[in-house]
């Protein structure tokens, strides 16, 4: 099983001590430790961590420098094979950095249209890897109400909506929780062929895998039913396993 941080926030750690830790969990566990970066928001790295959030496209691009001169000064036992990085990508900027600096792009609250939009701009040979909200619930209310209790949260976050700005969302889209239009977009509810609808559009679009984050009724709870359930559905060849 590879394990994957999704994603690791470049302000929680400097670039040595996140490249130690990927050094040293990629030694232990060849090929099972996938690094995530991601750039957060200024709302989380100025409120919560008191850094000073500003131009984050350049903050990646020297926290990158920093960790290829920490793995070069490393000197402790290394893996065998450099271990890859994925970026947390929406923006044009920040999808070619991926393209040139990482092993490709984990990118979240997205649709199957930026999916393909993020695969033109990253080529063949990077990973693409989207995350898919999913509620297993037919009643279309109270799989909204699940929806918009998880994507609500998001909707103050400039990073968030300039992106779903690009893809055709307007103010109205953001008003309150969430329009309908915003909420199905985002989140594939409905019986388990119609999540593994929305999943292959993905993969039509040029994901190489799926990362399915459920959600049920209750908060915070593990969805170990709906996991199990998805599982019969993910057979299919073009399905993530």
């Amino acid at each position: 099983m590879v394990i994957a941080t999704g994603i690791a926030n470049i302000w929680a750690r400097d670039p040595f001590t996140m490249t130690a830790a990927q050094l040293t969990l990629s030694e232990a566990y060849p090929e099972r430790f996938l690094l995530g970066l991601g750039v957060s928001h200024r709302r989380l790295v100025e409120g919560i961590r008191g850094h000073h959030y500003q131009q984050p496209f350049a903050a990646m691009r020297r926290y990158l420098d920093g960790m290829d001169e920490a793995a070069r000064a490393y000197r402790a036992e290394k893996p065998a094979v450099a271990p890859p990085r994925v970026l947390a990508a929406l923006g044009p900027r920040m999808l070619a950095l991926a393209a040139q600096r990482a092993q490709g792009v984990h990118s979240y609250l997205v649709t199957p249209d930026h999916t393909a939009k993020a695969r033109s701009a990253l080529g063949s040979s990077r990973w693409l890897l989207p995350e898919q909200a999913v509620v297993l619930e037919t009643n279309p209310d109270q799989a909204r109400t699940i929806a918009r209790r998880h994507i609500s949260r998001y909707l103050d976050l400039p990073n968030y909506i300039n992106n779903l700005r690009r893809l055709g969302f307007t103010d109205d889209d953001f008003v309150g929780q969430g329009s309908d239009r915003l909420v199905d977009a985002l989140v594939a509810w409905g019986d388990v062929e119609t999540v593994g609808k929305r999943v292959n559009e993905h993969l039509d679009a040029g994901a190489d895998h799926v990362c399915i984050q459920v959600f049920d009724v209750e908060p915070h709870s593990v969805p170990l039913r709906q996991w199990r359930t998805l599982a019969t559905v993910m057979l299919s060849p073009k399905q993530p396993t």
